[in-house]
């Protein structure tokens, strides 16, 4: 089952997919499909589906007759049928189902499952049922995929003591593209537009093609351009994706309650304590919103590097950023045609300090947990995260934006490094000086290790001749700049 040639990357993806379907058993078997929108799960599992001479249907949110209507319709087109199934109930449906694969495995997809499930609740147990050892005599070997992009719904459907929990032989999650896969996938070779690019839409690839029809910044100097004209102009599809993200998602019912804890996050309220200081409301009462936030993929809980207790939270959608940062304090600007340009003219420094900064920070806590090669620490990592370390003498504390965990040589827990990240800042031998203070404060807190702690300078903007030196004559001290964030180790 070869991946088709129009289809870029996902070779992990495609390959299990391909075992799944390729499966030899006489038994009809269960696979899930999960993850957020506009990330290509339907174009995975329709050529998945082609390749093998599936079955595909995929669901609309209706009424519970309307959907077997529709599923018998679809099923009667795939078998050949001179006229549609009329299915009483979903248990006609499935048995139906589970006997089409006649001549040996073949695939079977119901996208969108969860609008089925919510109009037919019973539907999760009815699958049950039909792929019980007891009912596998009247089956033949389909392929089961279920697929969907309500992330909560869709993990709670082999979670716990749910009916179909055990019965999955695949259960895929469909990531957005990581940011050297972005890059490519946008065909952006400088490293600083593919900086800018992402910190704006990401790594979702429906936003190269279908949401920009192929419109990518030429370079540097196109991209305010770029973001005039396919971003914030009100006539083009990203304008309004980030409201329509929260529209989407089923669990999130008051929208413009999430919608603020969204915008106190992008304002830098990055603790529970913080976010609901901007809100004017209780941190118990945030408990709720952020969970679900989270459950759908939208912000991420970081627990702090150096301390236990404290934790923050980040959003994980770029776009969702850029929006709160950006497009929503001037919406009213923005929805008059030819406002964009002059709208980014005054929205450049907040872009560059709540926007691209941060997620800088995060590019370079990716770089360093994926891409930085053991011999870049004299180590093995196993965490990556940003922290803070008290400095009692000064009554402060200091922000460390890469905090690099991991094993040395002899197998025992090290802090193999701690960066700084500044995007529009050139580096020079302060910034070295402060890394050099947190470190010994880590000395003093903890025991001295026997691994040195290594400096680590990540920089947008470059570094200094005598930052270069001070690198050049201590191993320990590594300087990283946007092209080996991009292309090396």
């Amino acid at each position: 089952m070869d991946k088709p040639a129009e289809m870029f990357d996902r070779d992990f993806e495609w390959a299990e997919l391909a075992r799944f379907a390729r499966y030899p058993g006489g038994e009809a078997t269960l696979g899930v499909v999960s993850g957020r929108r506009r990330q290509g799960k339907t174009f995975l599992l329709d050529a998945v589906t082609r390749a093998g001479g599936g079955f595909m249907f995929t669901a609309t949110e209706t009424t519970e007759a309307d959907g077997l209507r529709q599923f018998g319709a679809a099923l009667a087109r795939y078998r050949d049928e001179p006229a549609p199934f009329r299915f009483a109930h979903w248990d006609e449906a499935v048995n139906q189902l589970m006997r089409i694969a006649t001549d040996g495995p073949t695939t079977a997809v119901i996208d969108e499952f969860p609008f089925l499930a919510k109009a037919s609740p019973a539907l999760p147990s009815i699958i049950q049922r039909a792929l019980d050892p007891a009912a596998q005599h009247g089956n033949t070997p389909v392929r089961l995929l279920l697929c969907g992009s309500a992330l909560p719904f869709m993990g709670r459907l082999l979670a716990g003591n749910a009916p179909l929990r055990g019965r999955a032989g695949l259960e895929l999650v469909v990531p957005t593209l990581d940011f050297r896969t972005a890059g490519r996938f946008w065909e952006i070779t400088d490293p600083r537009t593919a900086v800018l690019t992402h910190a704006v839409v990401g790594g979702t690839p429906a936003y190269r093609r279908e949401f920009t029809q192929g419109d990518v910044p030429a370079g540097p100097d196109d991209f305010d351009d770029w973001v005039a004209r396919a971003v914030i102009n009100p006539a083009r599809p990203l304008f309004r994706e980030a409201r329509y993200l929260l529209a989407e998602e089923p669990d999130l019912h008051d929208v413009a309650l999430y919608h603020s804890v969204l915008a106190a996050i992008t304002a830098g309220n990055a603790a529970r304590g913080g976010i609901a200081d901007y809100l004017g409301r209780r941190s118990t009462d945030l408990a709720h919103p952020l969970s679900v936030l989270e459950d759908v993929g939208l912000i991420r809980h970081e627990p702090d590097a150096f301390r236990r207790n404290r934790s923050t939270y980040r959003i994980a959608e770029p776009l969702v950023t850029f929006y709160h940062a950006v497009m929503r304090p001037y919406w009213g600007d923005l929805e008059r045609p030819g406002r964009a340009p002059a709208v980014w003219r005054r929205a450049g420094p907040t872009f560059r300090s709540k926007v691209v900064g941060p997620h800088f920070e995060n590019l370079c806590r990716e770089w360093a947990r994926w891409y930085a090669v053991p011999d870049t620490y004299g180590g093995h990592s196993y965490r990556v995260a940003a922290g803070a370390v008290n400095d009692p003498a000064a009554r402060t504390s200091h922000e460390v934006d890469v905090a690099v965990l991991g094993h040395d040589e002899s197998g025992h827990d090290v802090l193999l490094a701690i960066g700084e990240a500044k995007w529009g800042d050139v580096m020079g031998l302060r910034h070295l000086r402060r890394l050099d203070h947190i470190r010994g404060l880590l000395r003093t807190r903890h025991a001295a290790p026997a691994h040195p702690t290594r400096l680590m300078c990540f920089s947008g903007a470059g570094f200094t001749d005598e930052l270069r030196q001070a690198a050049a004559e201590d191993s320990t001290i590594q300087l990283v700049d946007l092209h080996r964030i991009y292309y090396g180790e």
